[in-house]
């Protein structure tokens, strides 16, 4: 019999906890991901904040959800199989923690856990302008197989919501495990485009 495939979502304190909730109704949606959450305190408030959603019902969205403190969870094992991670979005305080391998908290023990067993980890990655930190932490996360990648709208698409746009960047993601989606159309050219 097959082992479950597994993929761990973390919600940090950054703008955007809109990611991350979509996220994981897509997963729901797609069906046959066995789904393991994890936020930080900050990620909650920020969930409360920007989508006005109450912790029972972003805790429900997922299979499993992990105290952000419990680091004897399945999830901070290497021996748990897992597709991966994406923390969406992802604080820079936590980029750093996970940089530098800090292993603090469930989120960044997990993070670690991927990039030490050579899974996939993508962090959507929130904040402007960028000081000279940041970009180290960028770096060091990228040289150790780790995936940087900042929820940028595709406008040349036209969305007309913010949905849209959250669901491109999704999409995006979601390619990067190789899992099949609708979220946006794939880019085949501009049509009557001249150079």
């Amino acid at each position: 019999m097959p082992a479950p495939r597994r993929l761990i979502v973390g919600i940090t304190g950054a703008t955007g906890a809109l990611y991350g909730v979509r996220l994981l109704e897509h997963l729901r949606r797609l069906g046959g991901l066995h789904t393991h959450l994890v936020v930080s305190p900050a990620g909650w408030l920020s969930i409360r904040a920007e989508t006005g959603l109450e912790r029972r019902a972003v805790e429900a969205l997922a299979d499993e959800t992990h105290p952000i403190g419990d680091v004897a969870a399945s999830i901070a094992s290497g021996s748990f199989a897992t597709l991966g991670m994406v923390v969406a979005p992802c604080s820079m305080k936590s980029l750093a923690a996970v940089a530098h391998g800090l292993s603090d908290n469930l989120l960044s023990r997990a993070a670690d856990v991927c990039l030490k067993e050579r899974r996939r980890l993508v962090l959507l990655a929130r904040e402007t302008p960028l000081n000279l930190a940041h970009l180290r932490n960028m770096t060091l996360v990228t040289e150790m197989g780790g995936v940087i990648m900042p929820p940028l709208p595709a406008l040349y698409l036209r969305p007309t919501s913010i949905e849209q746009m959250v669901d491109h960047t999704l999409g995006r993601v979601l390619e990067q495990f190789g899992l099949e989606h609708d979220l946006a159309p794939a880019w085949s050219g501009w049509p009557g485009a001249q150079a």
